[in-house]
């Protein structure tokens, strides 16, 4: 069984949105391009109808990858998230021990992290250390180079 991915309304519509975009609007240009390409006749030595038929399959399998994601998606309920540990769903505050930074992540599934949005998956390494944690919790994070991170949490608090 496959496993299931745990993920916000947010995130959820969004990819929905990135398959109705590829399986309508994309699809269409990438046959109109292969359409082009034939036109200009014997396609075996034909270099824009190997481009075409190259994105043809890109698209098609990221739109396998993106609706297999939905299929094994579970959607966060915001009503039921509890503040009181860190768990997928809601905005952690952290504080780092060492250098006294303050930063703060939403935890989400896999399917919709980034970091640069401050979305950090359950499975990374800070994520998966901070779950389960509670407010005043000091919490050592395995990082690549050097000593752990000890990062303190400061607050839990819904999306």
């Amino acid at each position: 069984m496959a496993r299931e991915i745990p993920i916000t309304k947010e995130g959820l519509e969004k990819l929905e949105a990135e398959v109705a975009e590829l399986s309508s609007v994309r699809r269409r240009e990438v046959a109109e391009r292969i359409k082009e390409a034939r036109e200009f006749g014997d396609i075996t030595e034909n270099s824009e109808y190997d481009d075409a038929k190259n994105e043809q399959a890109l698209l098609e399998q990221r739109i396998a990858q993106l609706e297999e994601r939905l299929r094994r998606a579970v959607l966060i309920d915001d009503t039921k998230l509890d503040t009181s540990a860190v768990s997928v769903g809601v905005i952690v505050h952290v504080k780092d021990q060492k250098t006294g930074d303050s930063r703060k992540f939403q935890i989400v599934g896999p399917a919709e992290a980034n970091p640069t949005e401050q979305k950090l998956s359950n499975e990374s390494p800070i994520g998966r250390a901070l779950l389960g944690h509670k407010r005043n919790d000091v919490v050592a994070v395995d990082v690549p180079r050097g000593p752990k991170k000890k990062l303190k949490i400061t607050k839990i608090e819904t999306a």
